[in-house]
């Protein structure tokens, strides 16, 4: 029986090693691990929520998908209450806000030993920059269409010494190491709205604010992408 899984949650799942101990938090139907699990992928999975209800939809999907005995369960504010024997952890479909509080309460995850994979839902920029300025770096960041929305999934290590500018906290230079076809429309889109925030607030409009769309729409590296939403 095949699992449902999104496109955003196939990205996912397509950053993850063969073999890995993956951590899944915020795991809500579980589906992410199975897929894993069912794929060869994952050896094991760690899945923790911090709500009752999801996490024992979660058991019952793997119970009924036949991986319950390669999965751990945990009820769990973040990292907080899990075991920290895994390779990976995942964290999908969350804002930047609880992706920033959970890494912020678990400074224990600052170590080369661990890699992380996160979907971000809303406020990308601030979650780069808190990464980029808590030591992490960002390795590699892929554009994924999910509807009519474009989200994009990045791989981080603890590695400090590559801080991102202004400009590339909005868009990475990981974006550029495996563009994707949506790419350029990703582009246009943080362009614009940078353009629409500044021109809304006028005068008032942050400095960085400024100094990211001016990075972004003369960088000669990314001039294709201006070319090809054109």
């Amino acid at each position: 029986m095949k699992i449902p899984l999104s496109p955003r949650l196939r990205v996912c799942c397509g950053f993850v090693f063969p073999g890995e101990r993956v951590a899944d938090v915020g795991t809500d139907h579980g589906y992410l691990g199975i897929w894993l699990l069912q794929q060869g992928l994952a050896s094991s999975v760690i899945a923790s929520d911090v709500v009752p209800g999801p996490l024992s939809a979660a058991k019952r999907n793997a119970e009924k998908f036949g991986c319950a005995h390669l999965m751990e369960f945990y009820l769990s504010d973040g990292v907080q209450s899990i075991p920290r024997d895994f390779d990976t952890l995942v964290c999908a479909g969350m804002g930047a806000d609880t992706m920033v509080s959970i890494l912020s309460a678990a400074p224990w995850l600052q170590d080369r030993r661990y890699r992380l994979i996160l979907q971000c839902q809303s406020k990308r920029p601030m979650l780069r920059r808190y990464l980029s300025d808590n030591g992490w770096r960002i390795t590699e960041e892929s554009v994924v269409r999910d509807g009519r929305f474009l989200y994009t999934v990045m791989e981080v290590y603890y590695e400090p010494g590559h801080p991102l500018t202004p400009g590339q906290c909005y868009f990475p230079p990981a974006l550029l190491e495996n563009p994707a076809l949506e790419l350029p429309e990703f582009y246009r889109r943080v362009t614009d709205n940078l353009k629409y925030a500044i021109d809304a607030q006028g005068d008032h409009a942050p400095a960085q604010l400024r100094q990211a769309y001016n990075e972004l729409w003369n960088d000669p590296d990314l001039q294709w992408l201006k070319e090809a939403t054109k």
